[in-house]
């Protein structure tokens, strides 16, 4: 029995293991498990292993996080330390 629930696609776009692009995924995870737990993915991009990646969605600048899915698509780019900022950008409303 499946419950309904909105499930959100977010993909993170980074170039290589630096310092900002690892704050950044573990900002966005921590953000994820508060406030969507159980209704999300991550997709990490690595844009130096994947550098034909960043046309499709048109990424200019590292790290960038895209909201896939619920459409429509936002992006935020930055190491994502500013929660609010975040939760406001993807659209995201607090559980509490």
């Amino acid at each position: 029995m499946a419950t309904i629930s909105k499930q959100w696609e977010l993909r993170l776009y980074i170039a290589g293991k630096t310092l900002k692009s690892m704050t950044a995924l573990a900002n966005l995870k921590k953000y994820c498990e508060e406030h969507l737990k159980g209704r999300y993915r991550i997709e990490v991009i690595d844009l130096i292993e994947q550098p034909q990646l960043a046309e499709g969605d048109q990424i200019f600048a590292i790290p960038t996080l895209v909201r896939k899915v619920p459409e429509p698509i936002r992006k935020i780019i930055g190491d994502l330390s500013n929660e609010e900022k975040v939760l406001v950008g993807l659209n995201i409303r607090p559980l509490k």
